[in-house]
């Protein structure tokens, strides 16, 4: 903490070095710049956008200036003080009190502290010039890796379930000639154990038949006999 207070006072003065020799026209101009503290991005969003308000009171109606600073470690970059250093990689928008530095082809070595200057040339106050308390950019590595690994443990699964149909479709081939031999082994024992149940009982009624008809060719006979003996 103690660094980047240190840095922060090299970079008041750097402002005002850069402001050098403004006029003391509105003397009463007071500026206060206000910044998210914290913002995160992912590198595959490919750009992000820092957003910075102020507020001015006592100010002329002139455009104040905008400038953007980056810290790092031990050190800080000027990045856009106004001009960009690197107009392909950063890009300043002001509308009205709100400023956005848009920092394209990100990647994770654009992490650092992003603070945002205003100022009023024109004028002498010693607070017409102010920054905000900078905003923590942490930029991280892009997400490819668990997008892979979700659809490796889709298309897995997939053929998982591929497999096991085939395989189950393939058992079912096999075993199905050998079930239904099984089940024509066993329709033909319960047939052949019917057929020879009723057989038997068959034969079982055919012998009661017999029988009948023996006993009752036997009975005019023994009246025969009777009625010759009581004429006698």
């Amino acid at each position: 903490m103690a660094t980047f207070n240190k840095l922060k006072n090299v970079l008041m003065l750097a402002f005002d070095w850069i402001l050098y020799g403004a006029a003391g026209a509105a003397d009463h101009c007071r500026v206060t710049v206000t910044q998210p503290r914290f913002q995160q991005a992912d590198s595959s969003m490919n750009n992000v956008s820092l957003t910075c308000t102020f507020s001015a009171s006592g100010c002329s109606s002139t455009p104040p200036e905008v400038l953007w600073f980056r810290f790092l470690t031990n050190t800080h970059q000027d990045l856009c003080t106004p001009g960009c250093t690197e107009h392909q990689k950063y890009k300043v928008h002001v509308s009205e009190n709100n400023v956005v530095l848009e920092i394209k082809d990100l990647t994770v070595d654009d992490s650092a502290v992003y603070i945002c200057g205003i100022a009023f040339s024109d004028s002498a106050s010693p607070h017409s010039k102010q920054t905000g308390d900078g905003t923590v950019l942490t930029v991280t590595e892009k997400q490819h890796s668990n997008g892979k690994l979700i659809s490796m443990i889709i298309i897995s699964s997939l053929l998982f379930l591929y497999s096991s149909a085939v395989l189950t479709s393939f058992a079912v081939y096999k075993l199905k000639p050998k079930w239904l031999k099984k089940s024509g082994k066993g329709q033909t024992t319960k047939n052949y154990k019917i057929n020879s149940g009723r057989k038997v009982f068959q034969a079982i009624a055919e012998e009661l038949q017999k029988q009948r008809f023996a006993q009752h060719c036997q009975q005019p006979d023994d009246l025969e006999d009777d009625t010759v003996y009581q004429n006698r």
